[in-house]
Protein backbone atom coordinates (compact mmCIF):
# COMPACT_ATOMS: atom_id res chain seq x y z
CA UNK A 1 0.00 0.00 0.00
CA UNK A 2 1.35 3.42 -0.98
CA UNK A 3 0.89 6.22 1.53
CA UNK A 4 0.82 9.79 0.27
CA UNK A 5 2.60 12.13 2.66
CA UNK A 6 3.33 15.83 2.26
CA UNK A 7 6.00 17.59 4.26
CA UNK A 8 5.48 20.91 5.99
CA UNK A 9 7.76 22.53 3.40
CA UNK A 10 5.69 21.15 0.52
CA UNK A 11 2.48 22.21 2.22
CA UNK A 12 3.85 25.72 2.76
CA UNK A 13 4.99 25.88 -0.88
CA UNK A 14 1.51 24.84 -2.04
CA UNK A 15 -0.11 27.52 0.11
CA UNK A 16 2.30 30.17 -1.15
CA UNK A 17 1.67 29.23 -4.76
CA UNK A 18 -2.08 29.29 -4.21
CA UNK A 19 -1.93 32.72 -2.57
CA UNK A 20 0.19 34.15 -5.38
CA UNK A 21 -2.22 32.77 -7.97
CA UNK A 22 -5.30 34.15 -6.27
CA UNK A 23 -3.65 37.52 -5.65
CA UNK A 24 -2.75 37.85 -9.32
CA UNK A 25 -6.28 36.86 -10.25
CA UNK A 26 -7.80 39.50 -7.96
CA UNK A 27 -5.45 42.18 -9.30
CA UNK A 28 -6.42 41.36 -12.89
CA UNK A 29 -10.09 41.64 -12.05
CA UNK A 30 -9.55 44.92 -10.20
CA UNK A 31 -7.70 46.30 -13.22
CA UNK A 32 -10.62 45.28 -15.39
CA UNK A 33 -13.02 47.18 -13.13
CA UNK A 34 -10.79 50.28 -13.27
CA UNK A 35 -10.78 50.13 -17.07
CA UNK A 36 -14.57 49.94 -17.07
CA UNK A 37 -14.79 52.99 -14.82
CA UNK A 38 -12.38 54.95 -17.03
CA UNK A 39 -14.41 53.95 -20.04
CA UNK A 40 -17.52 55.35 -18.39
CA UNK A 41 -15.69 58.62 -17.61
CA UNK A 42 -14.69 59.16 -21.26
CA UNK A 43 -18.07 58.80 -22.95
CA UNK A 44 -20.34 61.61 -24.16
CA UNK A 45 -22.00 63.74 -21.49
CA UNK A 46 -25.36 62.97 -23.07
CA UNK A 47 -24.91 59.29 -22.27
CA UNK A 48 -23.05 59.62 -19.00
CA UNK A 49 -25.84 58.42 -16.71
CA UNK A 50 -26.75 55.49 -18.93
CA UNK A 51 -23.14 54.36 -19.36
CA UNK A 52 -22.35 54.74 -15.66
CA UNK A 53 -25.23 52.42 -14.83
CA UNK A 54 -24.00 49.93 -17.41
CA UNK A 55 -20.43 50.17 -16.12
CA UNK A 56 -21.61 49.70 -12.54
CA UNK A 57 -23.65 46.63 -13.50
CA UNK A 58 -20.77 45.22 -15.49
CA UNK A 59 -18.35 45.86 -12.62
CA UNK A 60 -20.76 44.20 -10.18
CA UNK A 61 -21.04 41.15 -12.43
CA UNK A 62 -17.25 41.08 -12.77
CA UNK A 63 -16.89 41.16 -8.99
CA UNK A 64 -19.34 38.28 -8.58
CA UNK A 65 -17.48 36.33 -11.25
CA UNK A 66 -14.20 37.01 -9.44
CA UNK A 67 -15.49 35.51 -6.20
CA UNK A 68 -17.03 32.57 -8.05
CA UNK A 69 -13.75 31.87 -9.85
CA UNK A 70 -11.80 32.23 -6.62
CA UNK A 71 -14.10 29.68 -5.02
CA UNK A 72 -13.63 27.33 -7.96
CA UNK A 73 -9.87 27.80 -7.84
CA UNK A 74 -9.79 27.00 -4.13
CA UNK A 75 -11.79 23.81 -4.69
CA UNK A 76 -9.30 22.70 -7.33
CA UNK A 77 -6.57 22.86 -4.70
CA UNK A 78 -8.11 20.03 -2.67
CA UNK A 79 -5.19 17.77 -1.81
CA UNK A 80 -5.04 15.03 0.80
CA UNK A 81 -2.79 16.24 3.64
CA UNK A 82 -3.41 13.14 5.82
CA UNK A 83 -5.42 15.19 8.30
CA UNK A 84 -2.89 18.03 8.53
CA UNK A 85 -5.27 20.65 7.14
CA UNK A 86 -8.89 20.71 5.99
CA UNK A 87 -9.85 22.08 2.59
CA UNK A 88 -12.21 24.63 4.19
CA UNK A 89 -9.39 25.80 6.45
CA UNK A 90 -7.08 26.17 3.45
CA UNK A 91 -9.70 28.17 1.59
CA UNK A 92 -10.35 30.41 4.60
CA UNK A 93 -6.62 30.98 5.06
CA UNK A 94 -6.07 31.96 1.43
CA UNK A 95 -9.10 34.26 1.27
CA UNK A 96 -8.16 35.89 4.56
CA UNK A 97 -4.61 36.54 3.39
CA UNK A 98 -5.73 38.14 0.14
CA UNK A 99 -8.42 40.19 1.90
CA UNK A 100 -5.92 41.55 4.40
CA UNK A 101 -3.55 42.55 1.60
CA UNK A 102 -6.29 44.39 -0.30
CA UNK A 103 -7.70 46.11 2.79
CA UNK A 104 -4.24 47.02 4.04
CA UNK A 105 -3.27 48.70 0.79
CA UNK A 106 -6.47 50.77 0.78
CA UNK A 107 -5.86 52.37 4.18
CA UNK A 108 -4.35 55.84 4.16
CA UNK A 109 -0.89 56.14 5.66
CA UNK A 110 -1.74 59.75 6.56
CA UNK A 111 -4.12 58.74 9.35
CA UNK A 112 -2.71 59.70 12.75
CA UNK A 113 -2.61 57.13 15.54
CA UNK A 114 -1.38 57.54 19.09
CA UNK A 115 2.21 56.33 19.45
CA UNK A 116 1.61 54.78 22.87
CA UNK A 117 -0.09 51.53 23.84
CA UNK A 118 -3.65 51.11 25.15
CA UNK A 119 -2.16 50.55 28.60
CA UNK A 120 -0.64 54.04 28.58
CA UNK A 121 -3.80 55.50 27.09
CA UNK A 122 -5.87 54.05 29.94
CA UNK A 123 -3.78 55.71 32.68
CA UNK A 124 -5.81 58.30 34.59
CA UNK A 125 -4.39 61.57 35.87
CA UNK A 126 -4.55 62.22 39.64
CA UNK A 127 -7.68 63.80 41.08
CA UNK A 128 -7.59 67.56 40.68
CA UNK A 129 -4.73 67.47 38.17
CA UNK A 130 -4.18 70.71 36.28
CA UNK A 131 -1.96 70.56 33.16
CA UNK A 132 1.13 72.70 33.82
CA UNK A 133 2.66 75.11 31.35
CA UNK A 134 5.58 73.34 29.69
CA UNK A 135 8.64 74.84 28.07
CA UNK A 136 8.55 74.00 24.37
CA UNK A 137 11.46 72.27 22.66
CA UNK A 138 12.06 72.60 18.92
CA UNK A 139 15.49 70.89 18.56
CA UNK A 140 17.38 74.17 19.01
CA UNK A 141 18.28 73.67 22.65
CA UNK A 142 19.71 70.88 24.79
CA UNK A 143 17.42 67.81 24.71
CA UNK A 144 18.72 66.43 28.02
CA UNK A 145 17.99 69.71 29.75
CA UNK A 146 14.54 69.75 28.19
CA UNK A 147 13.79 66.26 29.53
CA UNK A 148 15.02 67.23 33.00
CA UNK A 149 12.86 70.35 33.04
CA UNK A 150 9.86 68.44 31.70
CA UNK A 151 10.14 65.72 34.37
CA UNK A 152 10.44 68.31 37.13
CA UNK A 153 7.41 70.21 35.86
CA UNK A 154 5.33 67.01 35.75
CA UNK A 155 6.46 65.93 39.22
CA UNK A 156 5.54 69.33 40.64
CA UNK A 157 2.07 68.86 39.15
CA UNK A 158 1.73 65.45 40.83
CA UNK A 159 2.43 63.11 37.91
CA UNK A 160 5.21 60.54 37.73
CA UNK A 161 6.52 57.61 35.69
CA UNK A 162 4.45 56.44 32.75
CA UNK A 163 1.93 59.25 33.26
CA UNK A 164 4.53 61.49 31.60
CA UNK A 165 4.14 59.72 28.25
CA UNK A 166 0.81 61.32 27.34
CA UNK A 167 1.98 64.78 28.46
CA UNK A 168 5.28 64.83 26.59
CA UNK A 169 3.78 65.96 23.29
CA UNK A 170 2.62 69.17 25.01
CA UNK A 171 6.29 70.18 25.39
CA UNK A 172 7.23 69.74 21.71
CA UNK A 173 7.03 71.91 18.63
CA UNK A 174 8.54 72.12 15.17
CA UNK A 175 10.88 69.25 14.29
CA UNK A 176 10.37 67.50 17.61
CA UNK A 177 6.60 67.57 17.25
CA UNK A 178 6.93 66.14 13.72
CA UNK A 179 9.14 63.37 15.12
CA UNK A 180 6.54 62.52 17.76
CA UNK A 181 3.65 62.32 15.30
CA UNK A 182 5.71 60.03 13.04
CA UNK A 183 6.30 57.45 15.78
CA UNK A 184 4.83 54.05 15.03
CA UNK A 185 1.34 53.61 16.43
CA UNK A 186 1.27 51.73 19.74
CA UNK A 187 5.07 51.46 19.89
CA UNK A 188 5.63 53.29 23.21
CA UNK A 189 4.78 51.47 26.44
CA UNK A 190 6.58 53.51 29.09
CA UNK A 191 8.24 56.82 29.92
CA UNK A 192 11.77 55.42 29.95
CA UNK A 193 11.27 54.07 26.44
CA UNK A 194 9.93 57.38 25.13
CA UNK A 195 12.73 59.31 26.83
CA UNK A 196 15.35 57.04 25.26
CA UNK A 197 13.77 57.32 21.81
CA UNK A 198 13.75 61.10 22.13
CA UNK A 199 17.38 61.36 23.24
CA UNK A 200 18.55 58.87 20.62
CA UNK A 201 16.95 61.02 17.95
CA UNK A 202 17.89 64.52 19.08
CA UNK A 203 20.86 64.22 21.44
CA UNK A 204 22.86 62.05 19.03
CA UNK A 205 22.64 64.77 16.36
CA UNK A 206 24.39 67.38 18.48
Amino acid sequence: MVTNTITIEEQHASLTKAIEGLTKHVQEKDAQIVRLIHKADNIDASHIMEKQVEAHDEAEVSTKQRYAENDKFAKELQVSFDGLILVDQLKEFIEGTIRSKIEGSSKSSLTYSKPYTPRIDSLKMPMGYQPPKFQLFDDKGNPKQHVAHFVKTCNNAGTYGDHLVKQFVRSLKGNTFDWYTDLEAGSIDGWEQLEQEFLNRFYSTR
